[in-house]
């Protein structure tokens, strides 16, 4: 299974794809404000159905091969790996988004990068999805309010940077200071995503802020 953000361009907020968020925008962009016991933010419904979008797409791609999936769909649920919670991958995925989400534990070191990932992928696999399922159950299908905890708030944060990796592998992004708009041209289809991927780091940015202040 390979990721593709699938959503429409008229399903993007605003209609400012592919610039910098300047202060209009910024007060059409959802955002996050600080309230006693984490943060809060109302989400427009075509905000929501972005990121529920997304987020779910991402729970989907990195629970889909999974060794658990994999010994359901071989009716093998009592093998030792699903028991004891182990991987039986033992390379990177051949997806490039899935490889950016569940990279080599050492590089340099096939043998090691085998064995670090035989112990580990599979937790930190179902620890993505847990940080979906939140941003899901607490994100209203419709728009509207949304209040956090801040443990509630850590998961979307998780949440939202394991969709911005999967929005730069798509674009190409290798460093987050380069101005994407000079690159991508309009006739481009990825750029209907600049602005997507911009408002998802100024969301990630805003829900940190909220964290941080003392008040």
């Amino acid at each position: 299974m390979t990721w593709d953000s699938g959503l429409p361009p008229d399903g993007l907020p605003p209609d400012d794809e592919g610039q910098d968020l300047d202060e209009d925008d910024q007060e059409l962009a959802a955002s996050f404000r600080p309230v006693p016991g984490g943060a809060a933010a109302f989400f427009e419904r075509a905000q929501a159905d972005v990121v529920r979008s997304l987020v779910s797409q991402i729970a989907e791609l990195v629970s889909a091969d999974s060794t658990a999936a994999e010994a359901a769909e071989a009716d093998a649920a009592d093998s030792l790996e699903t028991q004891l919670g182990l991987s039986t991958h033992s390379s990177v995925p051949e997806d490039p988004v899935l490889a950016r989400l569940l990279p080599d534990g050492y590089a340099d070191d096939p043998e090691a990068s085998a064995e670090f990932r035989r112990y580990t992928e599979e937790s930190l696999r179902s620890a993505k999805v847990a940080s979906a399922e939140v941003v899901l159950a607490s994100l209203p299908p419709t728009g509207g309010e949304v209040r956090l905890s801040e443990p509630e708030c850590q998961q979307w944060l998780r949440a939202l940077n394991d969709v911005r990796l999967a929005l730069s592998v798509r674009l190409g992004i290798t460093d987050e200071d380069e101005d994407l708009t000079e690159r991508l041209s309009v006739g481009d289809p990825r750029s209907a995503y600049i602005w997507v991927y911009q408002w998802l780091a100024y969301l990630q940015d805003s829900l940190i802020e909220a964290l941080a202040d003392p008040s």
